[in-house]
C-alpha cells in the first residue's frame, strides 16, 4: 500500500505521463479497493471534464456515456463536492440518473461509487468506483478511496504548477530575448546613420508600424543584415502609420 500511495505522489519524475498516471491510479484502486472497474474524469484548462483513465474499454465507454448524456454519479459528485454511494443501480437511487443506471446494468455492474478528486475548496474531477453485485462500499474501503484520490489530486496540481511555470519563465525569456534583439538594433541603427540612441528606436518603431510589421521581427532582420533601413531623412519608405504599437513578442 505504501508504494501505491508514493507512485500516486510521485508526478514530479523527468518525463512524467499524465494519461499513464490516470490509468495507473484506475488499476491501483482496483487492486487495493477490491472494485470491479475505475473511472476517472478529471477538468481541462477550461474546467469541462474530461475522461482521463479507466480500467477497461467498457469503463471508458461507460464514462463516456455518463459525459455525453450530462448524468450519472461522477458529475454529481464533481459538482456538489461530496461522495455519491449507489449501493443497488436498480434501486431507487439510480433514478436521479436512469440512462446511466441502465447503462451501467447493461455492462454487468450492480453498484457504484463516486469519490471527489479534491485538494481543500478546489475540485478537480471524481473517481467512479464500480461493482459488479451490489452492495454498499464498506466506511474503511471508502476512506481508503478517498484517501488515494486526495494523494493523487495533490500530485496533479503539483504537475500543473510546474508546467504553469514552466510556460510563464518561457514566456518572460522569450521577452528578455525581444528586449535584446531591439537594443542590438538600436545600436546598429545609431552607429550606421549618427543617430542618438531615443532616435534609433523612433526610426526601428515607425517603420515596424510603417510596414505593419512586429517590432522584434524587424529588430531581427536589422541585426542580421536582411533589413536596411534609410537614415530618418533619407525621404525613402512610406510614413508612419497612426497604428497603435505592435507586440513586441
Amino acid at each position: 500500500m505504501a508504494e501505491a500511495f508514493i507512485a500516486l505522489a510521485d508526478t514530479l519524475v523527468t518525463g512524467f505521463d499524465l494519461i499513464d498516471f490516470m490509468h495507473g491510479l484506475a488499476e491501483r484502486c482496483m487492486d487495493l479497493l477490491g472494485v470491479d472497474a475505475v473511472g476517472l474524469l478529471v477538468t481541462d484548462q477550461r474546467g469541462r471534464l474530461q475522461l482521463m483513465g479507466a480500467s477497461s474499454e467498457q469503463t471508458r465507454l461507460l464514462e463516456l456515456f455518463q459525459l455525453q448524456n450530462d448524468q450519472g454519479p461522477c458529475l454529481v459528485c464533481f459538482r456538489s463536492g461530496r461522495p455519491v454511494h449507489c449501493a443497488d443501480l436498480a434501486g431507487p437511487q439510480a433514478g436521479a440518473w436512469p440512462r446511466f443506471a441502465e447503462q451501467a446494468r447493461l455492462a454487468g455492474f450492480g453498484a457504484v461509487s463516486a469519490l471527489p478528486m479534491r485538494l481543500r475548496e478546489q475540485i478537480i474531477g471524481a473517481m467512479n468506483l464500480f461493482q459488479l453485485q451490489p452492495g454498499e462500499l464498506d466506511a474503511g474501503t471508502a476512506a481508503l478511496a478517498q484517501a488515494m484520490a486526495d494523494i493523487a489530486t495533490i500530485g496533479l496540481l503539483q504537475e500543473r504548477a510546474i508546467r504553469e511555470s514552466q510556460v510563464l519563465s518561457e514566456q518572460l525569456q522569450h521577452a528578455l530575448t525581444s528586449r535584446v534583439v531591439i537594443e542590438q538594433a538600436k545600436g546598429m541603427l545609431s552607429e550606421r546613420h549618427a543617430l542618438p540612441m531615443d532616435k534609433a528606436f523612433t526610426l526601428l518603431r515607425q517603420h515596424a508600424r510603417s510596414h505593419h510589421q512586429h517590432l522584434t521581427d524587424l529588430a531581427r532582420s536589422v541585426v542580421t543584415r536582411t533589413t536596411d533601413l534609410p537614415p530618418p531623412d533619407s525621404g525613402q519608405g512610406p510614413p508612419a502609420s497612426p497604428q497603435q504599437d505592435p507586440l513586441t513578442s
